[in-house]
């Protein structure tokens, strides 16, 4: 089995034609490897394209990127898995409204990019003591821990509420063990229903 993602989880596995993106100078030397996934919907549906994030000099260059990979969108989404450790979701409505969640606040002190990311975020995303939530998806014979006790999300739990992505939904699948930041974007997409446009990318 796959060590535990700190903060992600879920059931499906990764696509085989997964690419790694750019590299992100870690804090304690050396890089984290990074891909980021932008998926927007627009007047024609969802679309996804994978979004170059280096170089980056701040939050707000990152949200222009995305801004500009789907111009009239109504929504977009910003998937970027770090390391198959970590994963930020960024969701901008209406190209201004940005909300932002992390599976695990720890990305911040292991990167660049993961301190510029999650630079406004303050405050957790639930105590501890609520990520220990059943699993509503799980059969009655999976005795896998519901949480990681180590992760610490942060951010906006509630981004995806209404896109039938509900806060426990989001928290049980960044606490399951064995699964990768990949298999998380996955299974939020196939939720969204941009799960084809994303195995397409992935596969490019």
């Amino acid at each position: 089995m796959s060590p535990p993602l700190r903060g992600v989880a879920l059931h499906m596995g990764r696509a085989s034609g997964y690419r790694q993106g750019a590299e992100d100078h870690s804090s304690v030397g050396g890089f984290v490897s990074t891909f980021a996934a932008a998926v927007a919907r627009g007047k024609n549906g969802w679309t996804a394209s994978e979004l170059a994030l280096t170089g980056v000099a701040d939050l707000e260059e990152v949200v222009d990127r995305l801004r500009d990979a789907e111009p009239d969108a109504d929504l977009s989404l910003l998937f970027v898995e770090a390391d198959d450790q970590y994963l930020v979701i960024l969701r901008l409505d209406e190209g201004e409204d940005l909300r932002v969640f992390a599976s695990d606040s720890a990305y911040a002190d292991e990167s660049r990019l993961g301190a510029l990311l999650l630079t406004d975020i303050e405050t957790p995303a639930l105590e501890l003591d609520d990520l220990a939530v059943p699993n509503p998806a799980a059969d009655d014979e999976d005795d896998r821990p519901a949480a990681d006790p180590d992760a610490d999300p942060v951010g906006d739990v509630e981004l995806l509420a209404d896109l039938d992505v509900s806060s426990h939904r989001l928290l049980t699948l960044c606490g399951l063990e064995g699964m990768l930041p990949a298999d998380v974007t996955a299974e939020i997409c196939q939720q969204l229903g941009c799960g084809d446009e994303l195995e397409e990318l992935r596969e490019a």
